[in-house]
């Protein structure tokens, strides 16, 4: 059976479409749905008790985002959408950190809030120095080996020197 002939596709946007839309065509370029503090977090507090929302949100939390991250992408996903200025989503942000906070203690969660600093493990220096005699006592046996293996000398009279670089020439 033959395959479909793929035929490009002219429904895609034009490189740099999006660099020459009208000022004011885009919803973040719109004055703000809600332009106060107070009103925004009235938008988000409905959507905290959606069940739907707060089963998503526990999963991400389970998987470990942190919690500094889903707000900061629920604040940037409003301000592209209008609903409000990215001045007050800035604000708004540590209370929606308590809120997501909150609702994963209350379900019982161990969560990440994404301000404590990063754990790092580090390895004792009598480890390194373990690793590093192992890898040099490998290397030593390595060479003893390649010593023992008989060389082939190649001529090399004729070929020219190849320069090397970004722009240079390949033969």
């Amino acid at each position: 059976m033959a395959e479909p002939i793929n035929e490009a596709s002219f429904d895609a946007p034009i490189p740099g479409e999006s660099m020459v839309a009208e000022l004011g065509a885009r919803p973040w370029q719109q004055p703000p749905k809600y332009s106060t503090t107070e009103e925004a977090l009235g938008f988000y507090l409905p959507r905290f008790q959606n069940e739907e929302f707060v089963e998503g949100l526990l999963d991400m939390l389970e998987l470990g985002i942190p919690v500094t991250n889903i707000a900061n992408t629920l604040q940037t996903g409003a301000v592209m959408e209008g609903l409000h200025s990215i001045d007050v989503g800035i604000i708004i942000i540590p209370v929606l950190v308590e809120m997501l906070s909150y609702i994963a203690e209350d379900a019982g969660i161990k969560f990440n809030t994404g301000t404590e600093p990063v754990k790092t493990d580090k390895i004792s220096q009598s480890k390194i120095e373990v690793i590093m005699k192992r890898l040099k006592d490998k290397d030593t046996s390595s060479e003893d080996s390649i010593e023992d293996m008989p060389s082939e000398e190649v001529e090399s009279e004729e070929t020219p020197q190849q320069e090397s670089g970004l722009m240079s020439r390949r033969m």
